[in-house]
């Protein structure tokens, strides 16, 4: 059965495994199928997952749009993240990056936020999130300022809970010291442990929790990606070093290593990386995306693993011996 957690002490209790829809925009993806998304949405809540986070920056709106669909009639199954503060149609805030020819920048000025949540609410379809998160931090707005107005939001019932995510150690005292965080969202993975000594102690001592994205290193510890995959189009891994011939060849040895792990508990390599991120001391929640209905229900499998001890322990000795040059290469 699917785990379920609380996300900080918001009262509100979702899967362990949540369903990532960054990929659903197909910006940076090498583009995306609607239809396609929309069953693995649906694959998703039938296996178990009710964790399901979005983005208006994914796609300038389309996952958004593509989760509505998904969920139309569901709500109510549906623990519900979205985000704020990167934004295409002003010029204030720092530039950031550009999409479809627009340049969004991060920007968290309070009446933004409020216009973000109001735009989101409409493409999800929807009268309210159940988690809002500041997507990137904007340093030209101060962080107080920001935080009255997801208080407001939250007064309102627009969302129930306040999250913040790519924020320092610092960007996260100077949010607790305007008002409450229920939970931060951040990479973090078997390469990606910088959180075990920024944000993750804070978060431990405060009861905030946290939900990893890029659980699966962008699709790169599956172990499925073979050494001579050519990445199409604007897909960010085209140019990314850790999907070398060389480190998807380390990557593909470490899957064999998993591999007996994985039969024992009648799953994949991909699903044994999932569990031991949830096994991970003060990590909540764990983000994956999925291109179709069959990723979607693998993953949620994930979320029904119990790895023993002796399981963890083979695991930690196989990423030290595997993938410490995968690491080093980003």
């Amino acid at each position: 059965m699917q785990m379920k957690r609380e996300i900080g002490s918001s009262d509100i209790f979702a899967s362990a495994v949540g369903l990532g829809t960054w990929a659903m925009g197909g910006w940076l993806w090498g583009g995306g199928d609607d239809a396609a998304s929309v069953e693995a949405i649906r694959a998703s809540l039938d296996a178990g997952i009710t964790l399901i986070d979005t983005a208006p920056a994914y796609g300038l709106g389309r996952a958004e749009e593509i989760v509505g669909r998904a969920i139309k009639g569901q709500r109510d199954e549906v623990v519900l993240v979205t985000k704020c503060g990167l934004v295409w149609d002003t010029n204030d805030g720092r530039p950031f990056v550009e999409q479809n020819g627009k340049m969004v920048h991060r920007y968290l000025g309070a009446q933004s936020v409020r216009d973000e949540l109001e735009a989101s609410l409409k493409r999800l379809g929807t009268d309210h999130v159940d988690v809002f998160i500041t997507h990137w931090q904007d340093p030209t707005t101060p962080i107080a300022e920001t935080m009255d107005a997801l208080m407001a939001l939250k007064a309102e019932g627009k969302t129930k809970a306040i999250g913040i995510s790519n924020a320092s150690a610092e960007d996260l005292s100077a949010y607790l010291d305007a008002g409450p965080v229920d939970c931060v969202q951040e990479a973090y993975n078997m390469l990606d442990r910088g959180l075990e000594k920024t944000l993750l102690p804070t978060c431990i001592e405060r009861d905030i929790s946290v939900i990893s994205y890029s659980s699966l290193a962008l699709g790169l510890l599956t172990g499925r990606i073979s050494p001579d995959r050519v990445f199409e189009g604007d897909d960010l891994r085209r140019t990314n070093p850790r999907f070398s011939p060389g480190n998807l060849r380390r990557v593909s040895d470490f899957a064999t290593v998993l591999k007996p792990i994985a039969q024992d508990h009648g799953v994949n390599a991909g699903e044994i990386v999932i569990a031991w991120t949830l096994a991970q001391p003060g990590i909540t929640f764990s983000l994956c995306g999925a291109r179709n209905a069959g990723q979607a229900v693998e993953n949620a499998r994930a979320g029904a693993l119990r790895l023993s001890a002796q399981e963890l322990a083979r695991i930690d000795a196989a990423i030290a011996e595997h993938l410490g040059p995968v690491a080093s290469a980003a």
